[in-house]
């Protein structure tokens, strides 16, 4: 086996493959400015033939109002306010490398300063709901009308019930919901639900900016909790089964002013990024 001849290439970084419930990033401790053009990388390294792969990019940066402060990156670019898997995965990693040494950490996002605890492989973190959720929207799309439920839980999602969730064709319905007028012009996340009790369901989410259903989402997690409460049909805590199998479990108080999310995260690996 031959060495790679690492000399020709005039860029090296650090990264971890970091995942929340198959929801997976790449996690860079950005406080340096390793990564100045955050968009490109993001494209770069999310591509899953040709970089790394994930979900989204994680960048920890310096922060003048809380521990650290986040920005995450979607692999089209776009740069998201918010990702509740992606906020237990950088507290975890914060956590893991001693860049913040105490039991309650807070994160500066675009929606906000977030709080989060970690306990070994265990991580809560604490999401809000933004404006008021609207029920009972009506939804046309290819010729079919479908009742949905907005809510922002940091980023926008629109909530479908349905009682056979692998029924449905997510990456074929997810666009023509995700681009309705009704949402422009942000766009919205879409997750359909089966409630199986008033303390258990199931999702599966079309993302925006990944442009396409992912394994699991934490924002979209809490949005199918609170719209199943909101509509009498669910209560905390409730556990919420992902598409990759694994459970998150979403707390919060009646008045929706306190709200957590928590599960496992896995560190998959560390690497090294090289490039011209």
């Amino acid at each position: 086996m031959t060495n790679l001849p690492l000399k020709e290439y005039t860029f090296h970084m650090d990264f971890f493959k970091i995942s929340g419930s198959g929801n997976d990033f790449v996690v860079v401790d950005n406080r340096k400015n390793a990564v100045t053009e955050r968009r490109k990388a993001a494209i770069r390294l999310c591509d899953r033939k040709f970089g790394i792969g994930a979900d989204g990019l994680l960048l920890l940066e310096n922060s003048k109002t809380a521990d650290f402060r986040m920005r995450i990156f979607n692999p089209d670019g776009s740069e998201a306010e918010m990702c509740g898997n992606g906020l237990r995965c950088i507290l975890r990693f914060a956590s893991e490398r001693g860049i913040v040494r105490k039991d309650t950490l807070r994160v500066e996002t675009k929606a906000g300063i977030l709080e989060g605890i970690v306990k070994g492989r265990k991580v809560r973190a604490q999401l809000h709901v933004d404006g008021k959720p609207r029920t009972n929207l009506k939804i046309s799309v290819g010729g079919t009308r479908l009742t949905g439920h907005f809510i922002n839980t940091g980023v926008p999602h629109t909530v479908i019930l349905t009682e056979n969730l692998d029924r449905i064709r997510v990456d074929e319905l997810g666009p023509g919901i995700r681009h309705n007028r009704i949402f422009r012009p942000k766009g919205t996340n879409v997750d359909w639900i089966e409630i199986a009790d008033r303390h258990s369901i199931a999702i599966r989410t079309y993302e925006r900016g990944v442009e396409g259903e992912t394994l699991s989402c934490g924002t979209g997690s809490v949005a199918g909790a609170l719209v199943g409460f909101l509509l009498g049909k669910t209560e905390p805590p409730v556990r919420v089964t992902a598409r990759s199998g694994e459970i998150l479990t979403v707390y919060f108080d009646p008045s929706l002013s306190k709200i957590y999310l928590e599960g496992n995260i896995l560190i998959a690996f560390r690497g090294e990024w090289i490039g011209k």
